[in-house]
C-alpha cells in the first residue's frame, strides 16, 4: 500500500458507495478508513483476519458492505455488539459511521482480540473490546449484528438473546441462508426490513425487531 497515492482509501471507497448509489464519506471517515486497511493489512499477514490478502478488494468485498450496514441501521440506537467481530467487520466501520453508538466488538480468538485493540487504540473510536465468547454477556444492546460467524446458524440463537427488548438483530447473509438464520433467531422477532448489499447480487443485510417483551 506504500505506493499508493495517500488519499486513495477514500477515492476508491467513494467510487464504491458511488457505484452503489450511496453517499460519499466525509474527510475524516476516509481517514479512519485508510489507517484501518493499513493496520488490517499488516495484521492479515500474520493473525489471518481474512482470507482475502488484496487491498482493493478488502475495501469491496468487506469494507464497503460493512459501511452500507452501518447507514441501514435504524436511527435511535446507541448501544451495539458486533457478535464474532473477527477483524473488525461490520462493527469497526460502523463506530466509524456511526459515531454516536458505543460498539462492543465481541472476539474469543485471542489473536484477533488483539488486533480489535490496537485498531481502537489507533482509530480513537468509540467502542469496547470483549476478548471472550460474547454469549457470556449479562448487558443487552439496543442492536446486535452478525457477518460470517462461524456455525451461523448457532451463532444467531446465542445473539438473540443479547437483544434488548424492542431492540435490533442484523443479519448481513444471503437469501439462500436467510429463512434458517430467521428460524434460528426464534419467534419474537419481526422481519420487516431487507438492505441489498453491494458487490453480490445475493447478498443482503436483514434487521428483525424484537417484541416488547
Amino acid at each position: 500500500m506504500e505506493t499508493e497515492p495517500a488519499d486513495w482509501v477514500g477515492s476508491t471507497l467513494n467510487g464504491l458507495l458511488q457505484n452503489a448509489g450511496m453517499p460519499q464519506l466525509t474527510g475524516e471517515q476516509a481517514s479512519q478508513f485508510e489507517a484501518y486497511l493499513s493496520l488490517f493489512v499488516r495484521w492479515n499477514a500474520r493473525t489471518n483476519l481474512s482470507s482475502v490478502r488484496d487491498p482493493h478488494t478488502i475495501l469491496a468485498r468487506h469494507i464497503v458492505e460493512s459501511i452500507v450496514c452501518a447507514r441501514a441501521l435504524p436511527a435511535g440506537i446507541s448501544t451495539l455488539l458486533d457478535f464474532g467481530s473477527g477483524g473488525g467487520l461490520p462493527g469497526i466501520p460502523i463506530a466509524i459511521c456511526r459515531s454516536e453508538l458505543v460498539v462492543t466488538l465481541a472476539e474469543s480468538q485471542g489473536k484477533k482480540a488483539a488486533f480489535l485493540q490496537e485498531a481502537v487504540r489507533v482509530l480513537e473510536i468509540s467502542s469496547k473490546v470483549l476478548s471472550g465468547r460474547a454469549e457470556t454477556l449479562r448487558e443487552r444492546f439496543d442492536c446486535v449484528v452478525l457477518r460470517a460467524v462461524d456455525k451461523m446458524a448457532e451463532a444467531v440463537r446465542e445473539a438473540a438473546v443479547l437483544v434488548a427488548p424492542n431492540g435490533w438483530l442484523g443479519l448481513m447473509s444471503t437469501h439462500s441462508d436467510l429463512p434458517r438464520l430467521i428460524q434460528s433467531a426464534g419467534a419474537g422477532f419481526s422481519w420487516h426490513r431487507q438492505h441489498s448489499l453491494p458487490g453480490s447480487a445475493y447478498r443482503l443485510l436483514a434487521l428483525g425487531r424484537r417484541a416488547t417483551s
